[in-house]
């Protein structure tokens, strides 16, 4: 199977799986590429503009790229761009992606536009020089329609290869320095769709999540998280995770077990439902009447602190779900002897304390495996 079969089958598998605004590149074609090196000022790094596009004929080439460009971004969240007094047409990120989605000829001299945009808010001494990388697209799928596409990509790691070459009888190792194309550090895909609400937009960050590098998504990019049910989906979990682990043991004397319960009936309710209901959630999670009335308001504080708008009823993301669910740990942590899985029914495991004050749990079960 060649490297084209299998990058896009991979990326097709990807867009025939049952999630709403999956992007799939099966069809998807490399326009015009080009790249820039744009260096720190702060730590007076110059910036260094290409004179023209790279040549990008070689068919294995297109594959590579393609490949590196876009397959971090099979299954992402979505943005739109936005801008501090919500006028996201102020965004100069959304005014180079309108000037080339109308006029490809502008490719050249917008991208060099938007590297010295990077160049001038790289301020932060942490923040790494890179090779930054811009390109169209078309022929990207979602829900069924084709839509062009432009990507913005920074590499800032490069790694080093072994290179070996056969000599007559011969072999001659060496090692170089590149780019590796299954590991994209930033991106940003712009996608030509709802232009009217400031695009469709795809991030990828894999750098430190520290306040002072947070530079790519905040103060380039300058986006914020579509209202969509992913958004939705995703918000919820989010705000349910945090009430539990944090304010409900402030509220109430909850155990351990019972946080891990309720942080797994809260996963199970969007897996089991396509639709999300609120108060069907708090019902079905919570139950009791105190705890429920102290979600209500951690929620409604959540929102107005995080300036965060919800809807109470919302079509439920299973790519949300499956990303949150990773992260609601179900693992009860006893000293340093032991891990206890809790996935199911909280009723087969009991807390106690034993005549000489050691504490216990006891687990009941039907089947050993």
């Amino acid at each position: 199977m060649t490297l084209t079969q299998m990058t896009l089958n991979k990326l097709k598998f990807f867009g025939e799986m049952n999630y709403k605004n999956m992007l799939d590149f099966t069809n998807c074609n490399l326009g015009k590429v080009i790249v820039h090196q744009v260096g720190n000022k702060t730590n007076d790094e110059d910036i260094v503009l290409s004179k023209s596009l790279l040549e990008t004929n070689d068919s294995r080439l297109r594959e590579l790229l393609i490949k590196y460009f876009l397959y971090s971004f099979s299954n992402t969240e979505f943005y739109s761009f936005s801008f501090s007094n919500e006028d996201f047409k102020l965004n100069p990120l959304y005014q180079f992606a309108t000037s080339i989605f109308s006029n490809q000829n502008d490719f050249e001299d917008v991208s060099k536009s938007i590297a010295k945009h990077l160049y001038e808010i790289s301020l932060h001494p942490q923040i790494k020089s890179g090779d930054l990388f811009l390109s169209s697209f078309s022929n990207i799928e979602i829900n069924g329609k084709l839509v062009n596409g432009f990507g913005i990509f920074k590499s800032e790691n490069r790694q080093p290869f072994l290179k070996l070459n056969k000599k007559s009888n011969d072999f001659v190792l060496n090692y170089e320095d590149g780019i590796n194309i299954d590991k994209l550090d930033k991106g940003c895909l712009v996608l030509d769709l709802d232009k009217e609400n400031g695009y469709q937009v795809c991030v990828i960050d894999k750098s430190s999540k520290s306040v002072e590098t947070q530079y790519w998504k905040d103060r380039f990019l300058n986006v914020k998280p579509a209202k969509d049910d992913y958004h939705q989906t995703n918000q919820f979990l989010s705000i349910t995770k945090q009430f539990v682990t944090k304010q409900l043991a402030e509220d109430s004397e909850v155990t351990k077990t019972d946080q891990i319960d309720f942080l797994n009936r809260s996963v199970g309710y969007f897996k089991t439902h396509d639709t999300f209901n609120k108060q069907e959630f708090e019902k079905e999670v919570f139950a009791d009447g105190n705890i429920i009335e102290s979600f209500r308001k951690f929620d409604q504080s959540y929102r107005q602190e995080n300036n965060v708008e919800l809807s109470d009823d919302f079509e439920i993301s299973a790519q949300a779900v499956k990303k949150q669910a990773r992260i609601f740990k179900s693992v009860l942590k006893l000293d340093k002897n032991f891990h206890i899985y809790i996935h199911g029914n909280r009723e087969l495991i009991e807390q106690g304390i034993d005549e000489n004050g050691r504490k216990y749990y006891k687990i009941y079960y039907e089947e050993e495996s």
